[in-house]
């Protein structure tokens, strides 16, 4: 017998060995139920597998069954279509979030099932759609695992993949090799993917890098990913740069530094030095108040959050900026190693945008664009003609050049309706923030920190910038109130649990009440 068997008499029963692989699109599911059937079928077992795949990407990742048993007295087992819960000896989660579905669902039994599962991280349409952080606690998934599995092997198993120039399907085969919860030698689990030809070398390195950390180190420790920011360097290798470098150092409190070269980095990389000079002048008229105000007792929070949320107002989403990111070099980098292709293939990319007539005046010089909005009956004619949803493959030269041209429009931004109308939405923000200063200085605070309920374009950042002016309506009624930030919070807080805003009319109907 094998020496990585656990568990002999178990083997040796009339029961079947379940397996449930749980992965979405891309992630080689299909391909790894693949080969642990060959895997079985080449050591004399009868194996089958079978799928159900889900309705889109993450709404319910596809699930391969493979059952396993030898035959006796020469008569084929009849095998199971699909997993019983509590009664799957093994489950491969490709992702973390689909383990602890794999454990909601009673797949994972504590007596019986061995979990093996990747604890990175692709984010659900729901998770991403949240007007907050809708992200899920993977370390709530862990905790649960730990109970609900008889064993759990758990690390990053697609940065593995990635390393080694292959998909986390490689992995999922090394690790569940390493377990010991298949009674074959490791040259075996080998030979199958040998047996697949294609990719094999960069297949058999994953393997073997899984193999080697199952065993040494089978368990990852998951925590909630810190936020961190680049420290302030001593220089970045370019004059304008560093300049604005030396300005920072020279002319601000430590605390605020790294804030202010991410910020310094956003700006430079959405429009320009300039632009980022500009924040930085900004930033200084903003320190001076706060430093009148005695900010140096509340160790300069006011400038510490208007340094974040100044740079994310000053580098809002436009068409133009649209545009940029999806034609950048980096981009076409990344859809090509995300998807695994080789030098010689050619990856097309479609786009799905649905431009409305708000975006191409907002696009346009700020006087030709305010008259065509004055024009009611002109403007609803141009948008039945632009407003309809389109399919954009950048991968060909006409959308390629198409979108290179608005994005080159970069140089035009600050003459644009757009760009004029965010500077006053943006000054107008920040002066009902330093008005509050010198009476209410953590208020001050809380309504810098309003500023994120505004972001994306077009639709999204209408039904933000709603929100975020519907909050701000409560400032005369808190302004004279100790609690009045604590207040202002619980709005921000519950503007973003929905979409529809149902909470935040809550909360407002509360305020009125005070």
């Amino acid at each position: 017998m094998n020496q990585h068997v656990p568990n002999a008499a178990r083997l040796a029963t009339v029961k079947p060995l379940s397996i449930a692989i749980l992965a979405m699109g891309g992630q080689g599911g299909g391909v790894l139920a693949d080969w642990i059937v060959a895997l079985a079928e080449a050591q004399g077992y009868v194996a089958q597998s079978t799928s159900v795949p889900g309705v889109a990407q993450r709404t319910g990742a596809t699930i391969y069954y493979v059952e396993m048993l030898q035959a006796r007295d020469g008569v084929a087992p009849i095998l199971s279509l699909m997993p019983t819960p509590g009664d799957v000896d093994v489950v491969l989660a490709a992702e973390l979030m689909e383990a602890g579905r794999s454990v909601l669902r009673g797949l994972v039994t504590p007596d019986r099932t061995l979990l093996i599962a990747s604890t990175h991280r692709a984010f659900a349409v729901s998770e991403k759609e949240a007007p907050g952080d809708g992200a899920g606690n993977p370390v709530a998934v862990v905790d649960a695992t730990d109970i609900a599995a008889r064993k759990t092997i758990a690390f990053d198993m697609e940065a593995l993949a990635q390393r080694s120039g292959s998909v986390i399907s490689s992995v999922l085969f090394g690790a569940l090799a390493a377990s010991g919860a298949l009674p074959f030698d490791r040259s075996a689990f080998e030979a199958t993917i040998r047996g697949g030809g294609k990719g094999a070398d960069a297949s058999l390195k994953a393997f073997a890098a899984a193999y080697d950390r199952a065993r040494d180190k089978p368990r990852d420790v998951v925590a909630l990913p810190a936020k961190r920011l680049d420290p302030l360097p001593a220089r970045a290798g370019h004059p304008l740069l560093d300049a604005l470098i030396d300005r920072i150092r020279t002319g601000f409190p430590d605390a605020a530094h790294a804030m202010l070269f991410a910020g310094v980095k956003r700006l430079v990389d959405f429009q320009d030095v300039a632009y980022a000079s500009a924040y930085l002048d900004r930033m200084t008229d903003l320190l001076a108040r706060d430093r009148a105000a005695g900010g140096e007792i509340h160790s300069f929070a006011f400038s510490a959050h208007a340094a974040k949320y100044l740079a994310v107002a000053m580098a809002y989403d436009d068409v133009i900026r649209v545009a940029d990111l999806k034609v950048r070099a980096t981009r076409f980098a990344r859809v090509r190693a995300e998807v695994g292709a080789r030098d010689d293939q050619i990856v097309a990319t479609t786009e799905y945008m649905h431009p409305r007539m708000d975006e191409v005046c907002g696009t346009l010089p700020k006087g030709f664009g305010e008259w065509i909005e004055a024009r009611p009956k002109l403007f609803a004619a141009l948008d039945r003609l632009v407003n309809k949803g389109r399919r954009v493959r950048t991968n060909t030269i006409f959308w390629f050049v198409a979108l290179y041209a608005v994005s080159a429009l970069r140089a035009r931004r600050r003459g644009t309706l757009r760009h004029h109308r965010e500077g006053l939405h943006r000054e107008a923000w920040l002066d009902r923030a330093v008005a509050l200063l010198a009476t209410n200085y953590d208020l001050a605070v809380e309504v810098l920190d309003c500023r994120r309920l505004v972001k994306g374009y077009s639709d999204t950042h209408a039904r933000g910038q709603s929100k975020f002016d519907r909050v701000l309506s409560a400032l005369p009624q808190l302004a004279g109130r100790a609690d009045g930030a604590a207040w202002l919070k619980r709005l921000r807080q519950a503007a973003l649990l929905d979409e529809g805003g149902a909470a935040l009319d809550g909360a407002l109907k509360t305020i009125a009440t005070l």
